[in-house]
């Protein structure tokens, strides 16, 4: 049986074209709407299988009330219980996000019994911060693992399983632990109409951080020039196929 927290971040939804505010401190989601990171979803999923055997799964975001969505979207898809730090997105920085972040795991869960383990994703979808869990770990005084695909607890230890530069990295630590997920390891799962139904209903614990922000330091965001793109058109019907053929060629998938 593990307790296990999830930390997660409403973000704007990237899987368009990436537009930045006007003064190029964030990401605009004004036209593209909001969602949590890849990764994050496959750390509800991790979650929700972890607390299967008996213990809970809690979803925890530090930000701005409409947040709210996102927490009910952890909640129709088996987490049992979700909490909202209101804070400024703006103000907040990744060291005050984790104090605020530590305040909650500390906390324990709502009947007071502390979290084994502290998911994240590995970094977050707007801004690329890979700061959280390792700041957070820290001020837990918890060892932590990064970029973890796939996680296993059993007597009061966590296996998690990773691609590393030399290929699968297989790490295990004590409980209680932070872990950072990257996405790929699991299958999120959809929610249910009675999910859906539930987490409409369910009561979001809403708490005021005593974090007195530092801020980000952040100067801007640059956003890469865009790549052009470029079209060859071979030939048409049967006479495109020794052209095509050249091509598998010099790509290396056909050799003579």
């Amino acid at each position: 049986m593990v307790n296990v927290l999830v930390c997660i971040k409403r973000v704007p939804d990237t899987s368009e074209s990436v537009l930045l505010t006007d003064d190029a401190m964030a990401v605009d989601g004004r036209h593209v709407g909001y969602t949590v990171s890849p990764h994050e979803l496959c750390a509800v999923e991790l979650a929700v299988q972890a607390a299967a055997d008996g213990g809970t799964a809690g979803v925890v975001s530090v930000g701005s009330g409409d947040a709210v969505e996102q927490l009910r979207d952890a909640l129709a898809v088996g987490v049992q219980h979700a909490v909202l730090v209101e804070a400024d997105d703006a103000a907040f920085g990744p060291a005050d996000v984790a104090a605020a972040l530590a305040e909650v795991v500390e906390a324990g869960t709502p009947d007071g019994t502390p979290y084994d383990l502290v998911l994240l994703g590995n970094d977050a979808a707007d801004t690329g911060d890979f700061q959280v869990g390792i700041r957070l770990a820290y001020a837990l005084g918890r060892p932590v693992v990064s970029g973890v695909s796939t996680i296993a607890v059993s007597d009061g230890v966590v296996q998690t399983t990773g691609a590393g530069p030399a290929g699968t990295e297989v790490f295990e630590v004590p409980l209680p632990a932070v872990v950072t997920v990257m996405e790929g390891g699991v299958a999120p799962r959809y929610p249910s109409v009675m999910g859906r139904v539930k987490a409409k209903k369910a009561e979001i614990d809403t708490r005021t951080p005593s974090v007195t922000p530092r801020g980000n330091g952040r100067v801007r965001l640059k956003l890469p020039p865009e790549q052009p793109s470029q079209v060859v058109v071979l030939g048409e019907g049967a006479a495109a196929a020794p052209a095509l053929v050249d091509l598998f060629e010099t790509m290396g998938v056909l050799t003579k």
